[in-house]
């Protein structure tokens, strides 16, 4: 039989949530293994030209033969031009800055580059964020897990609501540690090393994959609560319209009559994947149990 509507957008609810979730978990592990949360320049000085190196990436002298000469040495170069700006990009991990003349990047810990007071929040920041990860994980698991399979529909909203809890924490434990670290980062550029802070910069991709990241858990979340909360409430709706119906059609003396007639058919349902609040519409065989 084809399922019922109401299961049919459950199903489809579900399957938006692991989805969400599932991106969520791709975009942290992205962001958190990456060195592109803030990108900028850095403004260094020129070193001297050695040999008959020439170009605008060294400093020159006026005289060929510069480095053996006895004669007093005139730069050229004045104000900004003896100036040269090299892009750097850092991560949570490490922060890499191009190399002058030579190809290829220098990288360093951004752990060591952090003052010594912000490095406490800097930890706090790399643990707030594998737990996001762990979190978003086990949230897919059980998502997964009741998208594919479930003993009962009682176990599948139970595994609903432990999975929208966990992707909730996992929100705010993302949030929590991509604010740490924005706050370190600028603290460091304050604080930091002389041959390291930046000239200039802003926030890169990673930082935005993060953010995203954070947004797409949300919304799975989101989605969970909503699809668990209507489930219960059409289940509520179905059993009070039900309880309604039997007491105008049986005339049940006793006003809980027509609730304990409900409450044994719930239970029915305990071991059955069938959806209960669409089973309920079968006043027949809630007859027979009233009967019995």
């Amino acid at each position: 039989m084809p399922p019922s509507i109401p299961e049919a957008d459950r199903r489809h609810r579900a399957s938006a949530a692991f989805s969400l979730s599932f991106l969520s978990l791709i975009f942290s592990i992205t962001a958190f293994s990456s060195s592109y949360w803030c990108e900028g320049t850095r403004k260094v000085a020129k070193p001297f030209c050695k040999g008959d190196s020439k170009g605008d990436l060294c400093i020159r002298f006026n005289s060929a033969d510069g480095n053996g000469s006895q004669a007093v040495q005139y730069i050229w170069e004045t104000g900004d031009d003896k100036f040269v700006e090299k892009k750097f990009h850092a991560g949570i991990w490490y922060s890499c800055e191009e190399m002058i003349n030579e190809e290829g990047e220098k990288c360093r810990s951004f752990i060591s580059l952090t003052p010594a007071s912000d490095r406490g929040v800097l930890w706090l920041s790399i643990v707030a964020e594998l737990l996001y990860v762990v979190l978003l994980l086990i949230g897919n698991i059980l998502m997964s897990v009741e998208i594919c399979y479930y003993s009962s529909v009682i176990d599948g909203l139970k595994i609903n609501a432990f999975s929208a809890v966990v992707t909730v924490l996992a929100g705010l434990l993302g949030m929590v540690a991509h604010m740490m670290y924005t706050t370190v980062f600028q603290m460091t550029v304050n604080l930091g090393p002389e041959d390291w802070r930046p000239h200039t910069w802003d926030y890169g991709w990673s930082y935005g994959l993060a953010w995203t990241s954070f947004a797409c858990c949300m919304a799975a979340a989101v989605t969970t609560i909503n699809k668990y909360t209507k489930t219960i409430l059409e289940f509520k709706h179905k059993r009070k319209k039900l309880e309604r119906s039997f007491r105008i059609q049986y005339k049940f003396p006793e006003y809980t009559a027509p609730e304990k007639v409900c409450n044994v058919y719930v239970n029915s349902f305990q071991n059955t994947t069938d959806d209960p609040a669409h089973a309920l519409r079968s006043l027949r065989h809630l007859a027979t149990i009233s009967v019995l």
